[in-house]
């Protein structure tokens, strides 16, 4: 059998590989489409950059300056002037209206929240917790256990319960909070009758934090539910 020794191009010349004539062919008909193409992403990514370093960057900078005042009545545990401000400088309110799609300003809904807390005003509070969202581990495990505490003001329990374990499960190397707000999902839980749920909760506790104060205390809320071994 005689063996094929043409260029391996040579032997595609009537395959896959088009010829020059075609590719020119192919440029002319489609040169306008590709360059609008290309044009398009460069407009799109020169957009962004230009959005992020120009107008982003410039107003977080702004709501972050706009609120240090506010953060600082909030360590002064001021919370209606860390709410509403002193007149002369802007509250967590005022910045989560005129900033809220920024990082501070987003920030600024927890700590409305908190505040609301504080306040008593319990539907404001579950009103910007509920709003809030952040990829922070522990700051997420402080917004589901504020939120928790405001449904539990308000008399929403099965509410209170899930935001209570929610946080408690959100970051399982946080050997403070994660432990009291698996307790207290526990105890809301079987005050609901939901005792499955509730000696689920304590459980984890047990095992999972057992050198936490909660940790320590735990078997005697198992043996009133029968679930001590």
């Amino acid at each position: 059998m005689a063996t094929d020794i043409r260029h391996p191009q040579e032997q595609h010349s009537h395959g896959t590989v088009p010829s020059g004539p075609r590719v020119e062919q192919f440029w002319e008909k489609n040169s306008k489409a590709i360059i609008y193409g290309l044009l398009v992403v460069v407009l799109a990514v020169a957009g962004f950059f230009l959005y992020k370093n120009f107008v982003q960057a410039p107003e977080e900078q702004k709501a972050q300056e706009a609120m240090w005042k506010a953060e600082d009545y909030f360590r002064r545990d001021s919370a209606s002037l860390a709410l509403n401000g002193d007149g002369a400088s802007q509250g967590f309110l005022k910045v989560i209206a005129k900033y809220g799609s920024t990082k501070a300003g987003t920030l600024a809904k927890l700590y409305a929240g908190s505040c609301y807390l504080k306040l008593k005003d319990f539907n404001n509070a579950i009103k910007y917790l509920k709003d809030f969202s952040t990829d922070d581990k522990l700051i997420s495990v402080r917004a589901a256990g504020l939120l928790g505490d405001a449904y539990a003001e308000t008399g929403k329990k099965a509410e209170a319960a899930e935001q209570y374990k929610k946080a408690g499960t959100l970051f399982p190397d946080d050997n403070i909070n994660s432990p009291e707000y698996l307790f207290r999902a526990g105890l809301l839980y079987q005050e609901l009758g939901k005792n499955s749920e509730a000696i689920s909760a304590f459980q984890t506790v047990k095992s999972k934090y057992s050198t936490s104060q909660r940790g320590m205390d735990i078997d005697k809320y198992l043996a009133r539910l029968g679930s001590l071994n």
